[in-house]
């Protein structure tokens, strides 16, 4: 059996906007691999040319990895033009590129609660052109389940994952997304997403009120998760996107003790696997 290689990164801008302090406290924690979705107050889609030359300069003096481009891609309506995200996928190209990751983040747009079988064919539409840009790019797609998006139900996660059946598209699996749709993330997501899960996102949810919490805090199952990645000789990112002080549609807060809760929270729960 493979031995499990699991390699700890977070999103930096739950600690703070400027990038050199996000590097400053996951070098504490003792974690040297960043999600790169925002920087000095910007998301990383409008860092301009020399921003990125600096971040990428700032990474490498610290030895750190960047663990995937997360993107917004994906979180907009179906009634913005096609064009519209194949052009901020070329932004996110450029980005991954100079930052030296092949991951970018994505979702599965925006859709209406009641209109997901209406929608469906624009949605797999979509996502094939993405796909087919980021083969020919190099580079590999993580597509996030979250709830308001068509992924948010691991079916129609599986659904976008089988038809589109590219190399280049697979799963970032959130446990938290799942729970705040009623989703069980270990018995009934898992094992329709286990084989095309190539990037973890951790964080932990309340199936009562939605609440994020700290990993082993909530209803996301994720020591159990963690169980079956290891079975499984998982070789991948566990990243932390706490959302501990602020969680919303464009992203999350979690500060310096929020973050440092979290790292914590996962620790704990990694300590607590089989040898």
């Amino acid at each position: 059996m493979t031995q499990a290689i699991f390699t700890l990164s977070a999103f930096g801008d739950e600690i703070a906007h400027d990038l050199e302090t996000q590097l400053d406290v996951l070098a504490a924690e003792g974690i040297a691999a960043l999600e790169l979705r925002g920087a000095w107050g910007q998301n990383i889609l409008d860092l301009h040319q020399a921003q990125l030359a600096r971040a990428a300069t700032l990474l490498r003096m610290r030895s750190f990895q960047v663990s995937a481009i997360g993107s917004p891609i994906g979180k907009s309506p179906l009634d913005a033009p096609r064009a519209f995200e194949l052009e901020r996928l070329e932004r996110a190209i450029a980005a991954a590129d100079v930052l030296g990751t092949r991951s970018i983040r994505i979702f599965s747009f925006y859709v209406d609660a009641d209109a997901h079988a209406a929608c469906r064919d624009e949605v797999l539409a979509r996502m094939e052109l993405l796909a087919e840009r980021a083969a020919h790019a190099g580079v590999m797609l993580l597509h996030e389940n979250e709830k308001g998006i068509y992924g948010d139900t691991p079916e129609r996660c599986r659904d976008i994952l089988a038809t589109v059946g590219s190399p280049a598209l697979r799963m970032a699996f959130d446990p938290a997304n799942f729970v705040q749709v009623g989703v069980a993330p270990l018995a009934r997501a898992w094992p329709l997403l286990a084989e095309d899960t190539v990037h973890v996102h951790v964080k932990d949810a309340l199936f009562a009120t939605g609440e994020v919490r700290p990993a082993g805090a909530g209803d996301g199952e994720i020591g159990g998760l963690l169980a079956a990645l290891a079975v499984r000789g998982y070789r991948g990112f566990l990243t932390l996107e706490p959302h501990l002080a602020i969680a919303g549609p464009a992203g999350g807060f979690s500060g310096v003790e929020g973050m440092h809760t979290a790292v914590c929270a996962l620790r704990a729960l990694l300590a607590d696997l089989p040898a």
